[in-house]
């Protein structure tokens, strides 16, 4: 997406002069109160008064491999603040190490998580949460604009192991590759002469499921969100999710610098990230599957063990957004949806598959005498 790198910059300096002043305001306030040590109060003052928050990767902020409602807030906000989240490469260490990555590469805030997160399961994604929003309640909607993602490290990991996979009968061994790219490189060499496009995104972003439906695992997605592997939701797009428990609870993780669709040998280029999220509560706003946008491109999502079944219902949301939101009837929502939507394989290797339909923006905004392109 055109303008990614601006918005980090923008973002970048902008929480800089926030964080510097709120300490400033914090160390004053402090001076003046009855005796209490100044370092104790300046995180305390610093969040309300701008709404940034910081989670960083640490034992404290890590779940790993499920949701649950009966989780403790790592971090409260309030709805339209911004959070930094730092997170950890989806299961752990183990395929780093086992791909040869040595132990220098690795950035000690992972080793610590790696060897103080114990209770693990059923899943395999460590994730940083959960992140309670203040004012979210059941039948509202979490709004998730992520507005952008960083490299925690300049390094990730591909691999296939037997039985997974899209091709598991094809290929049954493990392979591990490893790939690196220069800080701030917008490619990533595959092999002598073949690059690729860096583009990163959090594989899963979920929020907490109903109290009576206990822990989930991280590994399907669902109408929670969570391991939606949908490689659209880069820097610049924005997540919908259906708030099930007070705060919504939500928790976020499975970095990733870049995938196809598919995601065919159940991995991507696994890595651990950097994200800034502003949350936005939708009052009243009730969705029954998670849905997205991107600055180009309206995004309905259908997940179901049966990839046909997804399809139904990816192109069932994408009509309903279309009656709900644009007005259209049904019969013309359909139709559309038969003109101009595109069906994409979000993923295809996980217990529960997924589709998304893609509508672009522009069929709403182009006058229809625009002459095409030469």
């Amino acid at each position: 997406m055109g303008g990614v790198g601006e918005v980090r910059a923008r973002m970048g300096s902008r929480m800089e002069l926030h964080t510097l002043l709120a300490l400033v305001l914090a160390a004053g306030l402090t001076a003046t109160s009855s005796g209490q040590a100044p370092t104790a109060r300046l995180r305390q003052a610093a969040v309300p008064t701008l709404g940034v928050h910081e989670l960083a990767l640490a034992p404290a902020s890590v779940h790993w491999g499920y949701y649950d409602a009966r989780l403790a807030p790592a971090v409260r906000v309030a709805s339209g603040d911004r959070v930094r989240v730092e997170t950890m490469v989806a299961g752990g260490l183990q395929r780093l190490r086992l791909a040869g990555v040595p132990e220098s590469d690795i950035p000690e805030s992972l080793k610590v998580v790696e060897r103080s997160v114990t209770e693990r399961g059923p899943g395999a994604h460590p994730l940083s949460g959960p992140i309670f929003v203040e004012g979210a309640e059941p039948g509202d909607t979490l709004e998730i604009r992520i507005l952008a993602i960083d490299f925690l490290h300049p390094f990730g990991v591909n691999a296939f192991s037997p039985g997974g996979g899209v091709l598991p009968d094809d290929f049954p061994y493990a392979q591990l590759k490893v790939l690196r790219w220069a800080p701030g490189a917008a490619r990533v060499e595959f092999t002598p002469g073949l690059t690729l496009p860096l583009a990163p995104f959090f594989g899963s972003i979920g929020v907490a499921p109903p109290p009576l439906v206990g822990r989930i695992s991280s590994r399907p997605p669902g109408w929670h969100g969570g391991n939606l592997d949908n490689k659209d939701l880069v820097a610049g797009s924005i997540l919908y999710l259906p708030v099930h428990v007070p705060g919504a609870l939500l928790s976020i993780g499975d970095g990733h610098a870049l995938q196809g669709d598919g995601e065919v040998t159940g991995t991507a280029l696994e890595t651990s990230l950097r994200g800034t999220f502003e949350l936005r509560v939708r009052k009243g706003a009730r969705l029954r599957w998670p849905r997205a946008e991107t600055p180009t491109h309206y995004i309905a999502m259908g997940l179901h063990e049966d990839l046909n079944e997804a399809a139904r219902l990816a192109t069932r949301e994408m009509v309903d957004f279309l009656v709900a939101e644009k007005k259209l009837s049904r019969d013309d929502a359909y139709m559309l949806c038969s003109l101009a939507a595109d069906l994409h394989v979000t993923q295809a290797v996980d217990a529960t598959k997924g589709v998304h339909a893609m509508l672009p923006k522009a069929v709403f905004s182009t006058p229809a005498g625009a002459r095409r392109d030469p």
